[in-house]
């Protein structure tokens, strides 16, 4: 597998994938990605250009794909609208990319015999009762809750079919909440870490018990490959890091590390549709595959990625003033 397409390369997971290839194995990275406001070419930065290209493009564009696809040995498909806000206000560019773009994807590695990895969400699930001891597996029901969700969902059955009726060679993954460097400051712990630094209070939605279960970018990334390399054909693998915690947990978390009084935040309006908790089951992918993450410790992760966001203010500082803004118009 020495060539790989990274669709969505520029994008948060994708980039961290993209280096950790680098760091990790001898493969030649390709990035497909469209550069829309969430792709940050300065992700890639200062990685060898003997080892990693750029191709801006979309990934519903036939004829680009197909080329790509033809001189790769697999795909690895990150690319996605994925902001459950934005797909409130216009569900349109999620139909376009999450089910298009896959659907153009599918067809061009279909063509070529290219194996194919889709990266997915626990959303698609839907939630679980924040009482409810059960988490996700690979045979939950799906029950996606929003635009965003449900397009992603769609996605992953459009893999599963071209897997059964043309033998298309694909896995699935669906991870829980990532975190870590290169996340747009739209996400909920950049937001946060990047409002203290700028001296201002942090916000959470509703009463902020909505839980989610958190996974670093870096383990998420170690469990592709895995996944990509010893995965069988045909199978769903759910990638968490046991990291469950609930939102007002994780700003305090926030304030304490960055030295600040941990009651120095504010509540909002809770968003529509919030689904209440989110908690990944592992055990198929590391009993079968024997992939554990490194980041077992969360408080450890978090003080890591709040270091990268004060040592690279000129990465997120340009996205900052245009998302508080959007916020600030809705009150949020």
């Amino acid at each position: 597998m020495a060539r790989l397409l990274v669709t969505g390369g520029a994008g948060f997971i994708g980039s961290n994938f993209a280096h950790h290839v680098v760091a990790h194995t001898d493969h030649h990275v390709t990035v497909l990605d469209k550069l829309t406001y969430a792709g940050n070419r300065a992700s890639l930065d200062g990685l060898p250009e003997d080892r990693v290209a750029f191709v801006q493009g979309d990934i519903a564009d036939a004829p680009l794909v197909e080329d790509l696809v033809a001189d790769a040995d697999a795909v690895v498909h990150y690319a996605a609208e994925s902001h459950n806000d934005n797909s409130l206000h216009d569900p349109r560019p999620f139909l376009d990319t999450n089910i298009v773009g896959t659907y153009t994807l599918l067809e061009a590695v279909r063509k070529h015999d290219v194996r194919f990895h889709h990266i997915s969400t626990d959303e698609v699930y839907g939630d679980l009762e924040l009482d409810d001891p059960q988490r996700f597996t690979e045979s939950t029901p799906y029950n996606p809750s929003s635009p965003y969700s449900s397009t992603k969902a769609g996605s992953d059955l459009l893999v599963r079919a071209w897997v059964r009726s043309f033998g298309v060679r694909a896995t699935i993954s669906n991870c829980s909440n990532n975190y870590g460097p290169y996340q747009h400051v739209e996400k909920f712990i950049p937001r946060q870490i990047t409002n203290v630094l700028r001296g201002i209070r942090p916000k959470l939605y509703g009463a902020g018990r909505n839980v989610r279960d958190w996974i670093h970018a870096d383990d998420h990334s170690s469990a592709v490959l895995t996944i990509l390399e010893k995965g069988r054909i045909g199978e769903t693998y759910l990638i968490g890091a046991d990291g469950e915690r609930d939102n007002r947990s994780v700003v305090e978390l926030i304030l304490r590390l960055m030295g600040q009084p941990q009651d120095a935040y504010d509540l909002v309006t809770d968003r529509a549709g919030h689904d209440l908790r989110y908690a990944i089951d592992s055990t198929k992918l590391r009993t079968e595959l024997g992939w554990t993450p490194r980041y077992a410790d969360f408080e450890k992760g978090l003080a890591d990625t709040i270091d990268w966001y004060r040592e690279h203010e000129a990465w997120w500082a340009p996205s900052k003033d245009a998302t508080e803004a959007f916020y600030a118009e809705k009150g949020q």
